[in-house]
């Protein structure tokens, strides 16, 4: 593919001062192009050199280069990086620079990833798991976007393809060779392996919706009557000063939200107003305010008695609140002034929001979830077909090859063209 296409290159490094910053130049004239930069000879491939970058023949930087073979580079085309200090003026001139040459461009927005999708070195899952990684704030994040990025899901779709091509192979050979020495009916093992790729499936497919809740994080709502603590236990999660606090009843009015890491999910605290019917009419928006994103989080925690119009759900946590007020009183008492309880409310927390994610699998897209819920949906139409009896093997055949090639859309193999320019637009210029 290289021979015919452009050159590009693209900052891969963030902008502004830093102690580095790295230029990503692939493509056929990749390394021409560092070649006319430099007054040396190319060093090797893979080997990482020091040498003087010049740009009209002046010496605008002392940097390091390396060159990667076509098959051997991210991309998979011919390749090279610059290590640059992180000088925003010697970026700008060598970016200038590469800009001026024939057949080179600035790269669009994960133009180096779709060369890589393109030249067989990523699949699309890879992709998307790469697209999760660079997000990754929270330690449950990264862990699940590495999974598939490493090539787990593809090597999961991988073995039930191979399993499903096994099944369609027999089944064929008793449509094709009735006439000959091949039994004409189907073996009752086979059901059983399509049931279980079926099962495998469907279960992935379905544990989609726990592995987005890890993508997008948890709302934890911190609610209760006024004066109850929040604002002050919402300072002490965050530890700093988010809410104002005071001892007059009503303070809080919007909703305050913070943005946290709890055992290893990102959450957001919300801090509420207090509850409690007023005739004030900014107050009373308040407090309507408070139960409607209440009710909507992930999870609650109502410091002190539940106030009249707030549900709780299962799993919710009701707290004695102020609990350095009185020391020697019974129960789960937390307080965000001296932080007696907070350890042990971070736990709880952790312990609710990682079991609700507990069904999460490899798949964390909506377009994985499509395709592995489509195959189990064939292979369970293939299961019901064959107890039937052996009458509609060719339509089993059909439906088989359904959901083989389902298990070729979760890696993009085939009809993903119309999500492709999505998935690359996400990406930063210079990945």
């Amino acid at each position: 593919m290289s021979a015919g296409m452009s050159t590009i290159f693209a900052r891969s490094t963030a902008p502004g001062r830093a102690g580095i910053a790295v230029l990503r130049i692939s493509g056929p004239a990749s390394w021409d192009l560092v070649r006319g930069l430099t007054d040396r000879p190319l060093p090797p491939p893979r080997m990482l050199v020091r040498r003087n970058i010049l740009c009209d023949g002046e010496l605008v930087e002392i940097g390091m280069v390396v060159l990667f073979e076509e098959g051997r580079s991210f991309t998979g085309e011919q390749s090279a990086e610059l290590h640059l200090h992180g000088s925003e003026a010697v970026v700008r001139r060598v970016l200038r620079e590469l800009g001026n040459a024939e057949g080179a461009r600035l790269a669009d927005a994960g133009e180096f990833t779709q060369r890589a999708f393109l030249n067989n070195k990523m699949d699309l899952s890879s992709i998307e798991g790469l697209s999760a990684l660079l997000v990754a704030e929270t330690e449950a994040q990264r862990r699940q976007a590495m999974r598939i990025l490493t090539g787990t899901l593809r090597e999961k779709a991988g073995a039930w393809r191979a399993e499903l091509v096994g099944v369609l192979a027999e089944i064929e050979a008793v449509v094709d060779f009735a006439d000959e020495e091949v039994p004409d009916t189907v073996s009752p093992e086979l059901g059983a392996r399509i049931a279980r790729t079926a099962s495998a499936m469907r279960s992935e497919g379905q544990g989609v919706a726990d592995a987005e809740k890890i993508a997008r994080g948890f709302e934890v709502a911190i609610v209760g009557r006024p004066n109850a603590g929040k604002s002050t236990l919402l300072n002490r999660l965050a530890g700093r000063d988010a809410a104002l606090t005071s001892e007059i009843a009503g303070t809080t009015r919007d909703v305050i939200e913070v943005r946290m890491e709890i055992a290893g999910q990102l959450v957001t605290l919300l801090d509420t107003a207090g509850i409690r019917a007023t005739e004030a009419v900014v107050e009373r928006a308040g407090v309507a305010l408070a139960l409607r994103r209440a009710q909507v989080a992930d999870l609650r925690i109502c410091l002190g008695a539940v106030p009249e119009g707030l549900k709780l759900f299962e799993g919710d946590l009701v707290l004695r609140e102020k609990a350095d007020l009185d020391v020697s009183a019974k129960g789960f008492g937390v307080s965000g002034l001296t932080g007696q309880g907070v350890d042990r409310l971070l736990v709880a927390i952790g312990e609710r929001l990682n079991d609700r994610v507990a069904g999460a699998g490899i798949a964390v897209t909506e377009r994985q979830a499509q395709a592995l819920l489509a195959g189990a949906e064939a292979l369970e139409d293939v299961r019901n077909m064959l107890e039937a009896g052996p009458g509609q093997l060719e339509i089993v055949s059909a439906l088989l090859w359904r959901a083989i090639q389902a298990t070729d859309q979760i890696v993009g193999r085939i009809g993903v063209e119309d999500v492709l320019g999505e998935i690359f637009s996400q990406f930063c210029i210079g990945k």
